[in-house]
């Protein structure tokens, strides 16, 4: 087996289990995949995990799309503009070793706020500032799910998928249209992130059954232990 095909493998693995998870829950698909693709090839991201980012919401909005709060959205929107700008700069300016350190702290930094479960407010004032560090970590790393994710917690399933899945397609082709902008998206990046997609396509339909039966505390922790131990590991391994 080629180094590729194991790259290939692990990441699509990765794609797989964050689809499950955003499927179900509403947002994870960065969280869990954006680590171990930064680990496997520093060169992909965040070109490849946006490919995906901008492909699973499409099956979530076929089936749910009624049900977004459509209002919030703009709001949300309004801030990612200019969160994305900032996002932009990050990847021009930062190294991919000083990138992997990023993005696991970017990863803890989400895991805790996830964690907490902190009581937020939904207004425009919120949303729109959720927007804008989504718009930030979303177009420097690809996980862009926990500020949005924080500001709908407290929604029902149907509405948090439908919502955070019309912000995240938006968004991820936002993003790819500035890392294009600024040069920061080879066709690799690109490829690579297609090839991903038959994995995000089984998660999907792997999360549809299951949104039923599992218990959505268990999974939410579940999620954060994975996503915090995989941001160390690349913590880790891009300081050594």
């Amino acid at each position: 087996m080629t180094d590729a095909v194991l790259i290939l493998i692990l990441a699509g693995l990765a794609v797989f289990v964050g689809a499950v998870v955003q499927g179900s829950i509403g947002f994870g698909l960065g969280l869990v995949a954006a680590p171990v693709l930064t680990m496997l090839d520093p060169a992909l991201m965040p070109g490849s995990i946006q490919v995906v980012n901008a492909t699973l919401p499409l099956f979530t909005l076929a089936v749910e799309w009624r049900r977004a709060d459509w209002r919030g959205l703009g709001f949300a929107l309004l801030g990612r503009l200019p969160g994305s700008a900032i996002g932009a700069v990050i990847v021009v300016h930062v190294s991919a070793t000083s990138l992997g350190v990023f993005v696991g702290i970017m990863v803890l930094i989400a895991v805790a706020l996830t964690a907490r479960a902190m009581a937020v407010p939904r207004n425009g004032w919120t949303t729109t500032a959720a927007g804008f560090a989504s718009g930030v970590t979303g177009t420097a790393t690809g996980i862009g799910g926990p500020p949005m994710g924080l500001v709908y917690q407290n929604a029902r399933g149907p509405e948090i998928r439908a919502t955070l899945a019309a912000f995240f397609f938006l968004s991820a082709c936002q993003s790819l249209l500035i890392l294009w902008w600024v040069d920061r998206l080879p066709v690799r990046a690109l490829w690579s992130g297609a090839l991903l997609i038959p994995f995000l396509v089984v998660g999907f339909l792997v999360s549809g059954p299951l949104r039923r039966h599992l218990d959505g505390g268990g999974v939410r922790r579940a999620v954060l232990v994975v996503a915090a131990l995989s941001a160390l590991a690349l913590v880790a391994q891009s300081l050594l």
